[in-house]
């Protein structure tokens, strides 16, 4: 594992290619490549040009604000930060939840991963996965495929509907509810909200069924493409239950490094940082978090479905766990380490949420008023879930007026920071390399950004030390200044 592209000796000497912004992705972003005169690969970043504070300006507020004041960082995945928040409080006002407020938690959770799945791999994905990377690019958007495959698209949009309906009738809306809170959650499921789920989740499990058969046909039509397109070695990390099993919750970390072989398990999260440490680089907003034990060149590593699917023993819903047999059997019994499969994984996971929101529907703990509860304080609280696109770090602490004096966030999309970075270079140097750039050629880049569903609005936050790049264009379109600050604060010109 090597940094080899990301940084070129003589900047100044090359011709830039910009994306910008990457589109079909949450969030602002671009991809800069410098190439030489031949179009040859000196250097391929990928930026995240938005910036949030929320680490900063949530400082000297009440600790019980924070879990609804944080799932303003994203209008996608709330739920996750909202439940991330939460755990991390719970542990400040010493909570053990009730079975009805762990349920309906998880419910809620389940629900939110289905609609993020859904909208991702229908409204984002499928256009490049049905059309051809290079097809027409009119086409390559959701309105494309509803044209083209109507009765895909109905599903995809039906799927996302489901999940957000669990979300309103579990925190009160579908974006930005207010369901979980210190110590448990504010609201329970009635019988006729649960009557109304119930009547429509056979269809979603099998549409989620369906959008398994239809990725793995997909991929399997060409496995040497899907399997080589982006392709490179990392370790994974991500939850699992005491078991080994598949959770999305709760659980403990778990880290395989490349050659499948554990390199911690069950790690108690409340002290993530004695195996994680996060880098700042003086060309990105966003922070690079590896392996402590590995290094920083060695260590960084990926999360999100493929990591889950990857690592966990087993996944405790009965379809899900035949459809990652066969996944498992295609890449012989080891991880499967191809970007491209990130989808693959990401439908069975889908497939894991529709069967464990059944499930849930038929316990009768959801309709309980034990709704809150709490114990002995703390002055720190740290909260991990599994978010659709990994893991989701919040760490808080807070002084003896309860306010809240340290915030600390890992979110997914910044686990995946490096890998991201990687498979951008694997594609540039396969498919660019000394060739003509054209649109299409181009957008194998996104593509491969694509994969990783990332959320570039949650993955900026720390104040102080953020890098800053200001350019200066005149009235016809031609850079006449420029300014950086790294990291340290200083500046150049």
């Amino acid at each position: 594992m090597t940094f080899e592209l990301e940084t070129a000796a003589h900047p100044e000497n090359l011709k830039r290619v910009v994306i910008e912004p990457v589109s079909r992705v949450e969030g602002h972003g671009k991809v800069t490549l410098l190439l030489d005169a031949d179009n040859h690969v000196h250097q391929a970043r990928f930026h995240i040009v938005e910036f949030r504070g929320f680490e900063k300006f949530i400082q000297g507020r009440p600790f019980w604000e924070v879990p609804v004041i944080v799932q303003r960082l994203c209008g996608i995945c709330p739920v996750s930060h909202n439940l991330g928040a939460a755990k991390a409080m719970d542990m400040i006002v010493g909570a053990k939840l009730t079975p009805t407020a762990e349920k309906l938690r998880r419910l809620m959770h389940l629900g939110q991963v289905l609609q993020s799945h859904a909208l991702h791999f229908y409204y984002l994905a499928s256009p490049d996965l049905l059309f051809g990377f290079d097809s027409d690019v009119a086409k390559r958007n959701i309105v494309g495929v509803a044209a083209a495959y109507p009765e895909i698209a109905r599903q995809g949009v039906a799927l996302r509907k489901y999940g957000q309906e669990i979300i309103k009738l579990t925190s009160g809306k579908r974006v930005h509810g207010t369901g979980a809170v210190p110590g448990g959650v504010n609201k329970n499921l009635t019988l006729a909200e649960r009557y109304a789920l119930l009547k429509d989740i056979d269809q979603m499990i099998a549409w989620s069924r369906d959008a398994v058969d239809l990725i793995r046909k997909v991929y399997c039509e060409t496995p040497d493409f899907h399997n080589g397109f982006g392709f490179f070695k990392s370790s994974f990390m991500s939850l699992v239950r005491e078991d080994g099993a598949l959770d999305l919750y709760h659980g403990g970390l778990r880290a395989k490094d490349q050659n499948d072989q554990i390199i911690f398990d069950h790690l108690d999260y409340s002290h993530y940082w004695d195996q994680v440490h996060e880098e700042v680089r003086p060309w990105s907003y966003m922070k690079f978090p590896f392996i402590r034990s590995m290094g920083r060149e060695n260590g960084w590593y990926r999360v999100g479905p493929l990591a889950r699917v990857n690592n966990c023993d087993f996944i405790p819903t009965p379809l899900a766990e035949a459809e990652r047999k066969t996944f498992k059997e295609f890449g012989g019994g080891m991880a499967i380490q191809s970007t491209l499969a990130y989808h693959w994984a990401r439908m069975i996971e889908m497939l894991h949420c529709a069967e464990g929101i059944k499930e849930l529907l038929h316990d009768g703990d959801l309709l309980g008023d034990e709704l809150v509860t709490k114990g002995e304080r703390s002055l720190r609280g740290v909260g991990v879930i599994e978010a659709p696109r990994g893991t989701l770090i919040h760490h808080y602490r807070i002084n003896e007026d309860e306010l809240i004096v340290r915030a600390n966030l890992i979110v997914s999309t910044t686990h995946n920071n490096q890998a991201m970075n990687e498979a951008v270079r694997q594609v540039a140097l396969k498919y660019l390399d000394g060739n003509e750039l054209t649109e299409g050629l181009l957008n194998h880049i996104e593509v491969a950004i694509r994969a990783f569903d990332p959320c570039l609005s949650c993955a900026t936050h720390a104040l102080g030390k953020m890098p800053l790049e200001v350019e200066l264009w005149d009235a016809e379109g031609k850079v006449v200044d420029r300014m950086e600050r790294g990291s340290a604060g200083s500046c150049g010109v």
